[in-house]
């Protein structure tokens, strides 16, 4: 199908055929990316389970990356969607150029934070010696490699707003065959290779990252579809660097107050319950991540739609499309509790191999799977409907919405609720189950409000 055909299937004729063709490779690369940290944690298991608490805690904290990483590729898309919408060429390629630059800057600044207070941040938040000093050396080398994911982030973003979804794809199944190669070679140091452990999972994603984000740069700059980015639009044009991140400022906090909360309660569950606990939420975590996917592709997909309808002057057309993005999202969502809820320890075993503890990682990651599974279908209300009002501009009232569901009521229920529950960690995740259902409803009822479409950016 030419690009011009794939185009027109966003803005006209079938819905389902043009979710279809944005949401297909959206949720393959969508899988490849948290497929990374998959990689890493099935052979860091084969090292015990204080490397995988370190990777685990190490990989929470890196989630606080995601509020930027979010918010410059939340104003890319926005911006590429609703001017290739336009038929604005010309205008899209100079707003995915401009967010490259920035999010270089950015990159190299995480890097040398990162530097300084990867230490003391794992202390924070609770982790023994033993799990400070791999996940330090984890997360160090994750954050000055940070400005790769970066790159790549808004990399990625640009060709999803400008529908082809098909390309990130691709960058995406390269860089998960560097890392799926490099892993057992600097982990383990057969032959050659050095043994470096831990901080070899750290390197292996840094290498496969950084190969993709230069395969995605490659791709802009010799001209793509709707973008062609060239050097002399990457000069600072501060006017349209503002008109991203005022985008992006809110869809940044929205994912601020999401990544923090997961600092918390892996706080919470740190010193409620100790590091086997940590090693088992953080393998369910994992798993959560990866059956969330299709929620992030189908939002990812109603997102475009929603921004080149409104950019083709087709209100209604949006909203057809992300109403139905939302209910191919419930019916996943319904199947995915039901496999994960009777298959629990099965998928949590597979990511434990130390033998001392295995059946405690394991109870604890269940109960996880088994008591936050089933609400599920709130996150189609929650994720798809709030990323198709960010494709159309709307980041304040999402943003506004997420800290009160979580701040407001996840933060004081686990709190509470911990103290009631035997284990623990029953009641945190009894916590996180009510949260997922009323942060969705009060998507549902903003997004049906309409005042989405008459954002201008």
């Amino acid at each position: 199908m030419s690009i011009a055909s794939r185009n027109n299937l966003l803005t006209e004729g079938s819905l389902i055929r043009g979710l279809a063709g944005l949401a297909t490779p959206m949720l393959v690369t969508a899988v490849l990316q948290n497929l990374q940290s998959l990689i890493d944690l099935y052979w860091v298991g084969r090292l015990g389970a204080v490397a995988v608490a370190s990777v685990a805690i190490s990989g929470t904290v890196l989630m606080v990356l995601m509020p930027l990483l979010m918010g410059i590729s939340t104003g890319t898309l926005a911006h590429v969607a609703r001017a290739v919408g336009g038929g604005r060429s010309e205008d899209a390629s100079r707003a995915a150029a401009q967010s490259l630059w920035v999010a270089s800057i950015l990159g190299v600044v995480t890097g040398a934070v990162g530097l300084c207070f990867s230490d003391a941040v794992l202390h924070l938040l609770g982790a023994s010696q033993d799990v400070t000093l791999l996940g330090g050396s984890y997360l160090r080398i994750s954050l000055l490699t940070a400005f790769t994911v970066f790159v790549l982030f808004v990399a990625n973003a640009a060709l999803q707003g400008a529908g082809e979804a098909a390309t990130t794809m691709k960058i995406m199944a390269f860089s998960n065959l560097v890392n799926l190669v490099m892993d057992p070679l600097l982990i383990f140091g057969p032959g050659p290779f050095p043994r470096l452990g831990v901080r070899g999972a750290a390197v292996a994603t840094a290498i496969a990252q950084g190969a993709a984000a230069c395969v995605a740069i490659w791709v802009l700059a010799r001209g793509h579809g709707h973008l062609h980015v060239r050097l002399a639009q990457c000069r600072p044009d501060f006017a349209l660097v503002w008109r991203i991140l005022r985008i992006g400022i809110f869809g940044s906090g929205q994912m601020f107050a999401r990544s923090l909360i997961g600092v918390v309660m892996m706080r919470l569950v740190a010193t409620s319950a100790g590091t086997i606990a940590v090693a088992g939420y953080g393998i369910g975590m994992r798993l959560h991540m990866v059956v969330l996917m299709p929620a992030f592709a189908l939002g990812g997909a109603a997102a475009t739609m929603v921004g080149q309808n409104l950019g083709a002057g087709r209100p209604q057309r949006a909203r057809r499309a992300a109403w139905l993005a939302t209910g191919v999202d419930a019916l996943l969502m319904v199947a995915a509790a039901i496999v994960l809820s009777f298959f629990a320890p099965d998928f949590i075993g597979a990511f434990n191999k130390d033998p001392r503890h295995a059946n405690d990682v394991i109870a604890v990651g269940s109960s996880y799977l088994r008591i936050v599974s089933p609400f599920y279908v709130f996150t189609a209300l929650g994720i798809v409907l709030g990323r198709a009002l960010n494709g159309a501009g709307d980041t304040v009232a999402p943003m506004v919405i997420t800290i009160l569901a979580l701040w407001g009521i996840q933060v004081p229920l686990a709190t509470v609720l911990s103290r009631m529950f035997v284990p623990p960690t029953n009641g945190i995740w009894w916590a996180m189950a009510a949260t997922f259902a009323t942060q969705g409803l009060m998507v549902l009822g903003w997004f049906e409000l309409g005042r989405w479409k008459r954002i201008e950016i």
